[in-house]
């Protein structure tokens, strides 16, 4: 068997294993929102409470993508991911039994430990499994499992009733546990990693100051920024549209067929944006994805027929899960492999400062009294930070590209 074909079969592996977690990951991710209504009758929450159940799993996302980052750069990227799937397995299986409001925080905490962790190995795992000119395209096949896994946690909320909540936690634990075993047996370690590991020089500089030397501060910077607004708008969507929907007048099932619509969106979204960034211009690309959230945002507040808002929906999932997609494949250009765990890590950490500032700012708005088109219109100044800043990104990317190139 030629080189050629082995390296293929690693890589259509690797990818098709985090595909797999992503899957899972996603059905966690949207779980807590899309029981939201039955967890605050169960619990008696008002909706600054649930708010903070929503952020409770963003919290613990943050400190997880830091030190599963950082750890992937150590030890290796498939040894994290099977500690970080073991842990949000086992979490979410105990948010199905929480007994009170605390045990409720407490459970969605520590699954966001898990969750986070898992990330920047998926994005490492997949990017290094590919040469440079397809890690759009291998990161947006991994990604689009998110989505998906989102659309199926909604599936499962639509199939049961007000008082079977708890079934769409406890699929989402058993099925991270069951995976686990195919991870330790089939999924291959990174070769990039392997390479690194047996070079000291590269090993030494495996630490955070790498994120701020010379040829990568200016790009970290910009890549914090855009990650913390497009997740801080994506998170309000995946946490809160099914809530703000009812507000609305629409009713369980409407409100989750939009979810599931927005999910399905965010599945072509990633696959698509995904390839048209392997061969498209990315500052072109960036400007659709930006421009179209926030269309997507003003159809969400404004439809007022469910033909309307299913069409809003589709479209806010395509590009801000898609758009999401982009970020999350361009951060490993910034960065050399010794890094590049870190780097990934650091990026999702504080977009997850963004994730979870997005629900409880929401939350605070509506127990407020604002409306559903107020939270989403709130939203709008993020994006358009978010897009300024990853245009300057990309034209930084210009100028070190005339010089050496970072990600070998």
């Amino acid at each position: 068997m030629s080189t050629t074909t082995i390296a293929a079969r690693s890589s259509t592996l690797t990818i098709g294993l985090c595909f797999i977690v992503a899957l899972l990951e996603g059905m966690d991710i949207q779980s807590a929102g899309i029981v939201g209504p039955s967890l605050a009758a169960h619990f008696s929450l008002s909706s600054s409470a649930l708010g903070l159940v929503f952020s409770a799993s963003i919290m613990g996302l943050l400190p997880g993508a830091l030190v599963g980052g950082w750890l992937a750069d150590k030890v290796g990227r498939k040894s994290v991911l099977i500690a970080a799937v073991t842990m949000f397995g086992i979490f979410s299986l105990a948010t199905a039994i929480a007994w009170n409001y605390e045990s409720l925080l407490a459970a969605r905490f520590l699954t966001g430990l898990g969750l986070g962790a898992a990330m920047p190995n998926l994005i490492a795992l997949c990017s290094e499994a590919v040469e440079q000119r397809l890690h759009g395209t291998a990161v947006s096949m991994m990604y689009c499992g998110m989505p998906l896994g989102g659309a199926l946690a909604a599936v499962i909320g639509l199939t049961g009733t007000e008082e079977t909540w708890k079934t769409v936690f406890y699929v989402g634990g058993v099925g991270p546990l069951l995976i686990v075993p195919l991870l330790y047996w089939w999924l291959p370690e990174s070769s990039a990693f392997r390479a690194q590991k047996n070079t000291g020089a590269a090993q030494a500089r495996a630490d955070w100051r790498g994120l701020f030397q010379h040829d990568t501060a200016k790009s970290t910077v910009l890549l914090w920024v855009g990650f913390f607004f497009t997740l801080m708008v994506l998170f309000i969507l995946q946490n809160w549209l099914p809530t703000l929907l009812r507000g609305l007048g629409f009713n369980r099932i409407e409100a989750t067929t939009v979810q599931i619509v927005l999910n399905v969106g965010g599945a072509l979204g990633a696959l698509i944006l995904g390839r048209l960034l392997d061969r498209w211009n990315v500052a072109l690309l960036v400007v659709l994805m930006y421009c179209g959230i926030l269309v997507a945002l003003g159809g969400l507040g404004l439809s007022t027929h469910l033909t309307a808002m299913v069409i809003a929906g589709f479209t806010a999932g395509f590009f801000s899960i898609g758009g999401q997609l982009v970020l999350y494949a361009l951060v490993p250009r910034f960065y050399p492999t010794a890094i590049r765990g870190t780097g990934v890590g650091a990026a999702v950490a504080v977009g997850r400062l963004g994730s979870m500032s997005g629900p409880l700012l929401a939350g605070q708005m509506l127990a407020a009294g604002s409306g559903a088109a107020t939270v989403l219109m709130a939203a709008t100044p993020g994006v358009l930070v978010a897009a300024v800043s990853v245009l300057f990104l990309l034209n930084g990317r210009r100028q070190v590209q005339q010089g050496t190139s970072l990600t070998e």
